[in-house]
């Protein structure tokens, strides 16, 4: 069972920026397609990028341009990094995994596997 640890969430001002990072232990993240998710208060948890195995996934609208997923097998870890950031932006940003392909689907019901989430807070 592959556990995932999330870290790195801050308090920043706009246009700042923070790297997330999802360490996992129990499997190999290789093994795993992963996705960051965030929820914003008062909001569901919604997709924000998928690490699809074999290709390259599209960014939520909200933040193509800015974030950038991508992980480091060596490390076992998954990373979120993320550039001019906006108070938009604030929220719970959790990663998630499965050995399944869901073809870089977002949907929550597509993984099974969750960590506890790091808190981003981006104030104006």
């Amino acid at each position: 069972q592959v556990k995932l640890v999330e870290s790195g969430g801050d308090s920043v001002q706009a246009g700042g920026s923070l790297r997330l990072s999802c360490a996992a232990s129990g499997d190999t993240i290789s093994r795993f397609h992963m996705a960051w998710f965030r929820q914003a208060p008062g909001k569901e948890r919604a997709g924000v990028v998928a690490l699809d195995r074999v290709r390259s996934c599209p960014y939520a609208d909200s933040v193509t341009g800015r974030f950038t997923i991508f992980k480091d097998n060596a490390k076992n870890t998954l990373y979120l990094q993320m550039d001019s950031l906006k108070p938009d932006d604030t929220g719970m940003y959790y990663c998630a995994a499965v050995l399944r392909s869901p073809d870089c689907g977002l949907s929550e019901v597509d993984y099974n596997h969750w960590g506890q989430g790091t808190q981003v807070t981006v104030s104006s």
